[in-house]
């Protein structure tokens, strides 16, 4: 018992269910505009709070016992995330913070015309689609509301984008070269959006729907049961005595938290609350301290399990089994976190920085022995995933059930009544943005489809690469960066997904090396300045400037900016159609190659690094990315002659 008090008293806490002090509330409705919701109060919150319940529970429903026909359900779903929406963001600054307007209302009433139209002339709008009459129509031009909805959530990106490719839709015939096409008037192009499952109702609306939803709530319900405080206990008894410990811790529980709630932005700013001042109080600059949180934050939505949600996203656009996804992005993303790990170890040797005191810190044993038992649902998600052949779908909605049975375990990590209807709630509430960006990204992919902008892009990438791979594989980044400047993740990586990928496949890439690369640069955009969320939101927390935080979260990242050239031409570390020794040794050669990177960047391994041996080591670096036993040699070598030099530097200098 004085064990466990003693570790409550030192462990240091995560915001308690989620909620933020002023400073980080603060810094997250500056940089991210999903988080400038309504305070509301009054009856209408809690008829909001019902809403919200009710909703999630219509998803649990039709995941159990099926759902509806697929127009009726997926337009339904986009209905009630667009209710939710109007009601929890305000149309501006301006307007009313503690409740919705009278046009919010409206609004709200609109958003449900769409489905009530479809369910009750369901044939005749399937056999119509085409050929639209005015009914059709009206109702297909209710695509604003999802502008609108959009605009309010993730702010203008989006939004603008998809009235880009709407104006390219209707006025192509006016586009230059080979971007020209016959052009469509707003009849057929509102209809396409509204009568078929390649607009608003896409693939991105149908998993939002069902897989998305399930896991959020998973996370939700996760949350509630105290996995979050698990993770961040965790970390801090494995690295935060160590060198540059709370930096290292950081990592850890920004990777784990990262995956789960698939918000980069959100994510800093939740971890970040509590890392980044012990950072700064360590001895590690504001800038690198916000770095390390962003780059870790980022990273999250790279890790198996979850990613994210996008992984699902990716899973339906390849037509390949979930747990697939899982296997492809493992090794990768241990890659990217090994990178950050090094450059952190190695900053904090170089600057001489120390970890927190034990006596601060739980220890490994109790915090499994008080809240161990809270990995039991990923264990058994994992197995439902890999092994039972039932869908994802299904083992989501049995691991929600395993997840409130194994909280009670513990009367520490006990869900009652009130926790479970409140992850309910919040499970709703956290899901309408990416609903929403999911809707709204189905209007540039259906103007893609119709239009045939995908394989124009493919073609143009591939024309400017000169038909090199390296040079396609550039182009390919640079375009990906620049569609997902300011973009939510799911969105950003199905655009990505659509542009570019195809035109990876066109030089024979395999279709998953192709989807990855893309939603590694997608991410990414999160980092890199000019338009850098996550690391403009650590820079808020730790005060540092927001430019050079993003210049130093690139640096962070470097290894992820790598990795991804990495299973391009060697999709062995991706684990595709290889055998265990092949794996084996590419995932070697990639983490020496990961750490030769780590060491030119930060320009320390025992000792200071020279300029010459520095431009040496990222050479060799390079050759251990690039596959074969030739190149493979050399890498080792170069790695020889720097633990060679550095091992009589740091000597000379002891002595």
């Amino acid at each position: 018992m004085e064990d466990n008090k003693r570790m409550e008293e030192s462990s240091l806490q995560l915001p308690a269910d989620g909620q933020l002090d002023e400073k980080a509330e603060a810094v997250l409705k500056k940089v991210d505009k999903e988080s400038a919701s309504r305070k509301l109060a009054g009856p209408v919150k809690k008829i909001f709070f019902i809403a919200c319940v009710l909703v999630s529970c219509y998803h649990l429903y039709t995941a159990a016992f099926g759902p509806p026909v697929t127009l009726v359900h997926r337009s339904l779903h986009v209905s009630m995330m667009l209710a939710l929406c109007f009601i929890m963001y305000p149309f501006s600054k301006k307007s009313d913070l503690a409740k919705p307007t009278f046009f919010d209302w409206l609004l709200v009433v609109l958003s449900f015309s769409a489905p009530a139209y479809i369910y009750t002339d369901y044939l005749g709008v399937v056999e119509r689609a085409g050929n639209a009459n005015q009914t059709d129509m009206v109702m297909a031009t209710l695509v604003v509301l999802v502008l609108e909805a959009s605009r309010r959530v993730s702010g203008n990106a989006l939004s603008i984008l998809s009235l880009v490719f709407i104006a390219y839709g209707l006025y192509g015939r006016s586009m230059p070269g080979m971007f020209m096409h016959r052009g469509y008037d707003w009849t057929s192009l509102s209809n396409h959006f509204f009568a078929n499952t390649e607009g608003i109702y896409g693939t991105s609306v149908s998993v939002a729907a069902s897989y998305i939803f399930l896991f959020i709530l998973f996370g939700c319900v996760m949350q509630k049961s105290g996995m979050g405080q698990f993770f961040n206990d965790m970390a801090l008894a494995l690295a935060g005595h160590t060198k540059g410990g709370p930096a290292k811790v950081s990592v850890i529980a920004s990777g784990f938290l990262g995956s789960i709630n698939g918000s980069a932005v959100a994510n800093v700013v939740t971890t970040g609350a509590f890392t980044i001042p012990l950072m700064k109080k360590t001895g590690y600059s504001k800038e690198f301290a916000g770095a390390v949180e962003s780059a870790a934050s980022v990273g999250g939505q790279l890790l198996p399990p979850i990613m994210g949600a996008a992984a699902f996203i990716m899973a339906e656009m390849l037509s390949v089994k979930y747990s697939s996804i899982i296997v492809w992005a493992a090794v990768p993303a241990l890659l990217y976190y090994l990178g950050i790990i090094i450059q952190v170890q190695l900053r904090a040797s170089k600057d001489g920085l120390v970890g927190l005191p034990k006596e601060q810190l739980p220890k490994t044993g109790e915090v499994l022995k008080r809240q161990g038992h809270l990995l039991l649902p990923v264990f058994f998600l994992l197995y439902m995933l890999f092994f039972s052949g039932t869908t994802v779908i299904y083992s989501a909605v049995l691991t929600i059930l395993v997840t409130i049975l194994v909280s009670w375990v513990k009367r520490e990590t006990r869900m009652t009544a009130s926790d479970l209807v409140d992850a309910l709630a919040d499970g709703a509430k956290q899901t309408v943005s990416v609903a929403i960006a999911c809707a709204c990204v189905g209007i540039i992919i259906g103007v893609s489809s119709k239009t045939g902008f995908g394989l124009t892009m493919a073609n143009t990438i591939i024309s400017l690469g000169d038909t090199s791979i390296l040079f396609t594989l550039v182009f390919t980044m640079i375009t990906c960066m620049i569609l997902g400047m300011g973009l939510p993740s799911i969105p950003a990586y199905i655009i990505t997904a659509s542009i570019a990928a195809p035109a990876l496949a066109k030089l024979g890439i395999a279709p998953a090396a192709a989807h990855m690369f893309s939603f590694y640069y997608a991410m990414f955009a999160n980092l890199t300045p000019p338009v850098a969320l996550a690391s403009f939101a650590a820079a808020g927390l730790s005060g540092g400037d927001p430019m050079k935080t993003g210049i130093a979260s690139v640096k962070l990242a470097i290894a992820g900016f790598i990795v991804p050239f990495m299973f391009v031409y060697a999709p062995q570390l991706m684990l595709i159609n290889t055998t265990l020794v092949e794996g084996t040794t590419v995932a070697l050669t990639g983490c020496l190659g990961v750490f030769l990177i780590a060491v030119a960047v930060e320009g320390y391994f025992l000792a200071p690094v020279s300029l010459l041996l520095r431009a040496v080591t990222a050479v060799g670096a390079l050759m251990l990315i690039k596959p074969g036993v030739d190149t493979d040699v050399v890498g080792i070598a170069v790695l020889a002659v720097l633990y060679f030099f550095q091992r009589r530097k740091a000597a000379s200098a002891a002595a």
